[in-house]
């Protein structure tokens, strides 16, 4: 599209009204709704009263997902149509930039809420500080974190707790911090910093190739990058297995498992949305011939995307598995 000339505007396109942006908000709706029920079912749930918490998460997910590829579709039509202007892929990229920018937000909520736990709330439970709240509710608990015991158990059980009796809780035998690790070798989460690093650095040289023209290499590192995200995720389902079966970590292990996996799933959730983006982009290069140096928001926004979830895990890892 050639620039204007001086003393005219460029020509902005402004899509037609669509009813996608309500179709979104309903599936993200019921997917959040549904994937809360799943949690609350496996943590307070009678195995008996159906609630129907996956199937409303499943359809929730898949109108949501339905809806953006559907989207995505039609803005990837336009571009190659030579419809966006220079002014709207500005507006592309303040877009993503205000995303990522929410998802900061969204994870410095957690970390948040762990320095609070970590920091405040156990050694208040404990009898530090001026509450002395451990000798009124929970005579004999001690804080130590990973906490390996919780409140509740140091009473000895729900039924002897004085308040908010609102479930039973029962310990991990053994955390997920590198001090519990067997050995070195056998802690997944050493090689999952390791590959999710690595994935950075293949996606930065794909970058690079798309950069200098070679669509060769672009598709090659961009496809380790894809592989490697994914090798992260089953990496990430067997530590979880783990956790279940062997360390007796669990949702319901008191604060602790439920930190951990809140933290760890969520962040294995965006490892997920940023994997499935870079794959698409690669399908695109690879099947479509799509992206030249000078025109590759696609790829270039999914690439910013991953960067950040790199550089979540580089916090969670520190803060979750090693301090």
């Amino acid at each position: 599209m050639s620039s204007p000339t001086s003393g005219e505007y460029e020509a902005y396109y402004v899509p037609e009204k669509s009813k996608l942006a309500i179709f979104a908000t309903i599936g993200l709706i019921l997917s959040i709704y549904g994937a809360a029920s799943v949690m609350n079912d496996m943590t307070f749930g009678d195995p008996d009263v159906a609630t129907h918490s996956w199937s409303i998460f499943i359809v929730g997910l898949f109108v949501f997902v339905a809806t953006l590829f559907n989207w995505f579709r039609i803005t990837i039509r336009e571009n190659i149509a030579g419809m966006n202007s220079a002014q709207l892929k500005k507006s592309y990229v303040l877009g993503m930039f205000w995303f990522i920018f929410s998802e900061v937000m969204f994870f410095f909520a957690f970390f948040g809420a762990l320095f609070y736990v970590r920091n405040l709330v156990g050694p208040w439970l404990a009898g530090e500080g001026a509450g002395r709240m451990n000798g009124l509710l929970w005579e004999g608990f001690e804080y130590s974190w990973p906490m390996m015991q919780t409140p509740q158990e140091a009473v000895g059980g729900a039924g002897a707790q004085p308040i908010a009796n609102n479930g039973s809780f029962t310990s991990a035998e053994t955390s997920m911090a590198f001090s519990d690790a067997r050995a070195w070798y056998a802690w997944l989460p050493m090689w999952n910093t390791l590959i999710l690093l690595s994935s950075s650095v293949t996606c930065h040289i794909a970058h690079m190739g798309l950069l200098d023209g070679n669509r060769k290499k672009f598709n090659l590192w961009l496809g380790l990058t894809v592989a490697l995200g994914i090798i992260f995720l089953g990496l990430q389902i067997f530590e979880y297995y783990e956790a279940y079966a062997h360390f007796g970590l669990t949702l319901n292990s008191g604060i602790y498992g439920s930190t951990f996996f809140m933290l760890t799933g969520f962040h294995g959730f965006h490892v997920a949305m940023g994997m499935t983006m870079l794959l698409i982009q690669w399908l695109r290069s690879v099947r479509g011939g799509h992206f030249t140096a000078d025109d590759h928001f696609g790829f270039e926004a999914s690439s910013w995307y991953w960067h950040f979830v790199d550089v979540v895990w580089v916090f969670l890892f520190l803060f979750v598995y090693i301090l």
